[in-house]
C-alpha cells in the first residue's frame, strides 16, 4: 500500500501561511496599542470616574449636617415667625444655615438660650440696583430671591444640599434628609412641588418649585446658579414672585424640576383636616401657611396644635401622616388612619380610591368660581355632623417592646343618634405600629401599608394594628 507524502512546497506554503498570520496579529495590536495610547479616553476623566464611584463622601448617608439652609423673613415678621422656626430648627444640633431680614430687629437681645435654638440671623444685600415692575408686587420679592445666592456665598464645608423656605415654612427634618437621600447629591437636581391651587399653578407653572413648600437644590448646581443670578434676575423684572426668579433662571441653565409631593405649598385656607388625612405616602417633609389657617387639632391654639403633631412625629417621624385603610368585616365600617393626626370611621364601606380623596374640608385661596378648583382628587365636605364619618384625634403616644402605641379620642362634642350598628357608640381608637425605616428602594417605589382591626375587650374601643402588606395582598372590600 503506497503512502501518501505531503509534497515540499506544500509544506513550505504552511509554514510561510503561519508566519503570515503572526505578523498580522502582531501588526493589529501595535495599531491598537497607538490609537489607545493617543485617541483613546482621556486618563484624567477615568481617573475622575473612578474616584467617584469609591468617594467615600458619595456613598457615606445623608444626615442634617450636609444640609444647609436658607429662610426668609423680614424684620416685622421675625419676632412672631421665629416661633415657627422654633418648631423645626433643632436645638443643640449642627444645623447650618440663615434667617435673612433686610435689617436687625429692633428688639433683637443676645439672648443666648434663644438664639440656640434658632437659626443665626443674616442681613439681606442691597437689592436697589434691580428692577420691579409687577403691578401691586412687592420689590423684596428680589430680595428674598437671592436668599439663594447668599446663602450659598456662606461657603459652608461639605454641603450636599441647600434647601430654602419662608419664614412660616415648618420642615420635618428627618424626613427632609430620608426624602433627598435617595437622590444622587453630585447631580444638578431642583426639588420641590407645586401648589394645591389650580389658578396658582396656571398662572405661574407646573415646573416651580412653590417657595413656601420649601425648594431644596444639590451643591453643584446651587454653585453654578450663584454665579448667574443676578444677571437672570434683571431679566425678569416683570415676574411677581422670588421662587418664579428662581424657577426662571434654572430654565435658563437646562434644568427642570423634579416634583417631590412631600413638600406642601397649602394654597387654601381655614380647615387644614382634610389636606392632612389624606397625606401622600411619600413622607412628610414641609407645611406651608400654618399661621393662616385654623389649628390642625380641635380645642388648642395654632401652635400647639403644631407642636402636638411634632411630638408624635419623634416617635415615628416617617410614618406621620401616612394614611392606612382597613374594613371592619362585622360592622361594614372603612377606617382610615392618618398616624399620628387622626382615625376617621366611616359607618358604611368607602372603596379605598374614595377613601384616598381629600375632603374639601377647606375654604379657597382666593374669591370666584375658579377658586374652587384643585389639581388634587377631592370628595365634598358632608355640612350635617350626623351624616359625616367619625373623627378621633391623637390624645397620646408611646412606645413599648411591643411597638408603638397612638390613642385617638373624639375632641368635639356632637348630638346624633346612636344604633346598634353606629360606630358612634365607640369612644377610643387605639393604633399600635412598629417604627417605619424606610430605605432607598421603598422611598424610590413607596407601598401604603395595611392594617387590621382586631379584636377588643371594650365595646366602646376599637383596636388597629398596622402591618405591612402581603406580597399579592390587596386592600378592598370583603364581602
Amino acid at each position: 500500500m503506497q503512502s501518501f507524502k505531503l509534497p515540499n512546497n506544500k509544506t513550505q506554503y504552511c509554514s510561510n501561511g503561519v508566519k503570515n498570520i503572526i505578523l498580522i496579529t502582531s501588526f493589529v495590536c501595535i495599531i491598537y496599542l497607538f490609537f489607545f495610547n493617543f485617541n483613546g479616553p482621556n486618563t484624567k476623566l477615568l481617573h475622575t470616574s473612578v474616584s467617584l464611584q469609591n468617594d467615600s463622601t458619595l456613598l457615606s448617608d445623608t444626615n442634617l449636617e450636609h444640609i444647609v439652609f436658607g429662610i426668609a423673613s423680614n424684620e416685622k415678621a421675625w419676632s412672631t415667625r421665629k416661633e415657627l422656626v422654633k418648631m423645626w430648627w433643632k436645638a443643640g444640633s449642627k444645623m447650618r444655615g440663615c434667617v435673612f431680614l433686610e435689617k436687625m430687629p429692633s428688639n433683637y437681645t443676645n439672648n443666648t438660650t434663644e438664639n440656640d435654638s434658632l437659626p443665626p440671623i443674616c442681613i439681606s444685600g442691597d437689592t436697589s440696583r434691580f428692577k420691579y415692575t409687577f403691578r401691586g408686587g412687592t420689590p423684596s420679592a428680589i430680595r428674598v430671591a437671592r436668599v439663594v445666592t447668599e446663602t450659598v456665598a456662606l461657603n459652608h464645608s461639605n454641603v450636599r444640599w441647600y434647601v430654602f423656605g419662608d419664614d412660616d415654612t415648618v420642615f420635618f427634618p428627618d424626613n427632609l434628609v430620608k426624602t433627598l437621600s435617595k437622590y444622587d447629591h453630585g447631580l444638578w437636581y431642583y426639588i420641590g412641588s407645586n401648589s394645591e391651587h389650580f389658578l396658582m399653578n396656571k398662572a405661574f407653572s407646573y415646573e416651580m418649585a412653590f417657595g413656601g413648600a420649601g425648594i431644596a437644590i444639590s451643591y453643584p448646581l446651587a454653585k453654578v446658579l450663584g454665579k448667574v443670578f443676578d444677571a437672570c434676575i434683571e431679566r425678569y423684572p416683570h415676574l411677581f414672585g422670588s421662587d418664579a426668579r428662581i424657577y426662571s433662571c434654572l430654565a435658563e441653565l437646562g434644568v427642570g424640576l423634579t416634583h417631590e409631593p412631600g413638600f406642601h405649598q397649602l394654597d387654601v385656607r381655614g380647615n387644614m383636616f382634610g389636606m392632612l388625612a389624606a397625606h401622600t405616602i411619600r413622607p412628610l417633609v414641609s407645611l406651608h401657611h400654618m399661621e393662616m389657617n385654623d389649628a390642625i387639632f380641635p380645642n388648642m391654639t395654632k401652635m400647639k396644635a403644631l407642636e402636638h403633631l411634632y411630638d408624635a412625629a419623634k416617635f415615628d417621624p416617617h410614618r406621620i401622616l401616612q394614611q392606612t385603610v382597613c374594613y371592619d368585616r362585622w360592622f361594614t365600617w372603612t377606617v382610615s388612619v392618618s398616624w399620628g393626626y387622626a382615625v376617621q370611621v366611616f359607618g358604611y364601606h368607602v372603596f379605598l380610591p374614595d377613601a384616598q380623596r381629600v375632603q374639601e374640608s377647606y375654604f379657597p385661596w382666593q374669591k370666584g368660581d375658579l377658586a374652587r378648583h384643585y389639581d388634587l382628587d377631592t370628595r365634598p365636605y358632608e355640612p350635617d355632623p350626623c351624616k359625616r364619618q367619625l373623627v378621633y384625634f391623637l390624645d397620646n403616644v408611646s412606645s413599648g417592646s411591643d411597638g408603638i402605641k397612638t390613642i385617638y379620642k373624639k375632641k368635639t362634642p356632637e348630638n346624633c343618634t346612636i344604633n346598634m350598628v353606629s360606630p358612634r357608640k365607640l369612644e377610643e381608637i387605639r393604633v399600635t405600629s412598629q417604627k417605619l425605616d424606610l430605605d432607598k428602594k421603598q422611598l424610590l417605589s413607596p407601598r401604603r401599608q395595611c392594617c387590621d382591626v382586631l379584636p377588643s375587650t371594650s365595646r366602646n374601643v376599637m383596636e388597629i394594628g398596622i402591618r405591612e402588606c402581603k406580597e399579592d395582598e390587596l386592600i378592598y372590600i370583603h364581602p
